[in-house]
């Protein structure tokens, strides 16, 4: 028996060496919205804190300025265009490799906890958590509010409550039960600071008087389940071991804010820069990365620090961060694409949508949605060698951005120096520029890659 006790302990041991890793994303937090990034009055203490102990990355892209994309750009470190997320609402494609696939081949055990927006959350479709990797979830097909309806593993049920709090109970909830047991790979994306803004921090009295006070309260409101997380992380005494990382899905609401021109939508800084910072206390010592960093960077990044290796990895947009984190170099291997308007986005309204799931699957009907199961994953366009010349295209190659703004009529190319012209007010004179010619170039070569990913072309026959 002892020798059976021993055996066992070993196997927790060897499995609990590996760091826990959570992620979390806010659904609308601009750059400039977070007190360390400069807020004039918003409240946000327990992300100032983290700050103060996490590697903050100070120029973080989105890897597209709406939702879905770059959640899909989060799951499997390649551009959203490539792997069928294009705008909101559309789904992930099945044959890509996403990091809970990855990480539980390492044995990890994976849960979502939050809005999906990337895929069904019917339990039968490859397009659900439980499709894409995720042992364990409660999910929403996309924003939800106060009293949502969710799927709980495929099962769907309404929860009481507002969905900022419920989410983070839950994933409270399974850290307790499982993190003293196997490594756990938890991924939190709040419905939150998303519109229509009904639900309030613990002081619904803060901003009274000033703007935007409601957007505001939901991302105090965030802060507060980062408060959350922490205190739990550091009464499970997994703290030291935990990567947690923290970012949001695209510029924010409030165009003074977002840390550059423009909004969430747009091309321009103000739509892609986000706040992001990974404490590790572990293994990684608090610092500030100016380089340009991007969400396609968390799937590489997370599987170096885990020492994940993928079979048949499909090319990568991201990056692995570590030598940056760790002073080894400065600047950003290669340059950032980006891709916007490609096609149009898919409404999702996922209280709606749930509800009529949830009257089918209590009356023990079939799904009253089955369009809803897999979408177009299945097809896989040809394109021809125009085809790239659609919505707003850009190439960030520091200080360098480059735009494509296609039209019908024809094609308006910008270049902005950065570093110089941060809020991109002023394009500079393409035609004294001896990089401008290469970048068009480069940009155009990246996008017929990207097309060529998006017909299936990184897919084994």
């Amino acid at each position: 028996m002892r020798f059976f006790l021993t055996l066992l302990l070993f196997g927790q041991l060897k499995a609990t060496a590996l760091p826990h890793i959570i992620l979390v994303m806010a659904d609308d937090q601009g750059y400039g919205d977070c007190g360390f990034t400069g807020h004039p009055y918003v409240k946000t203490p327990n992300l100032d804190e983290m700050a103060k102990h996490s590697v903050v990355f100070d120029r973080f892209y989105a890897g597209a300025p709406v939702c879905s994309p770059t959640r899909a750009s989060v799951m499997t470190g390649r551009h959203p265009v490539r792997v069928n997320v294009p705008n909101h609402g559309h789904y992930l494609r099945p044959q890509e490799t996403t990091i809970a696939e990855a990480l539980q081949t390492k044995g990890y055990l994976t849960a979502h906890f939050g809005k999906w927006h990337i895929g069904s959350v019917q339990k039968e479709s490859p397009t659900s958590p439980g499709g894409q990797g995720f042992d364990h979830w409660l999910s929403g097909l996309n924003f939800f509010d106060r009293d949502p309806y969710l799927s709980l593993n495929g099962t769907f049920k309404q929860f009481r409550g507002q969905g900022t709090v419920i989410t983070m109970d839950h994933a409270l909830d399974h850290l307790k039960a499982h993190a003293a047991r196997q490594p756990t790979f938890t991924v939190i994306w709040f419905p939150s600071p998303h519109d229509p803004h009904r639900e309030t921090s613990s002081d619904p009295k803060l901003y009274e008087g000033k703007p935007h006070a409601p957007y505001y309260q939901e991302i105090t409101l965030i802060d507060e389940q980062i408060g959350r997380l922490r205190k739990a992380l550091r009464d499970l005494k997994i703290a030291d071991q935990t990567i947690l990382w923290y970012s949001s899905d695209n510029g924010g609401l409030v165009k003074q804010h977002s840390g550059g021109r423009e909004r969430k939508g747009s091309v321009y800084e103000g739509g892609l820069r986000v706040p992001s910072l990974i404490e590790y206390p572990a293994k990684l010592k608090p610092t500030h990365v100016s380089a340009p960093t991007s969400s396609t960077d968390i799937y590489p990044t997370l599987l170096a620090l885990t020492k994940t290796k993928v079979v048949r990895q499909a090319p990568l947009d991201g990056i692995n961060l570590l030598p940056l984190i760790n002073g080894e170099t400065t600047t950003r291997p290669k340059p950032i694409g980006f891709w916007h308007l490609f096609t149009g986005g898919q409404s999702t309204q996922s209280d709606r949508i749930i509800k009529i799931l949830m009257a089918a699957q209590n009356a023990g009907e079939p799904t009253p949605l089955p369009g809803r199961l897999l979408k177009n994953v299945n097809e896989f366009p040809e394109y021809g060698s125009d085809d790239h010349k659609t919505g707003h295209a850009a190439l960030l190659d520091w200080p360098l951005k480059i735009h494509a703004i296609y039209s019908t009529k024809e094609t308006r190319w910008e270049l902005y120096n950065l570093s110089e012209d941060p809020m991109e007010t002023t394009p500079l004179d393409t035609r004294d520029n001896k990089r401008f010619p290469a970048m068009q170039s480069e940009l155009i070569a990246w996008q017929r890659s990207v097309l060529r990913s998006h017909s299936g072309g990184d897919y084994p026959k």
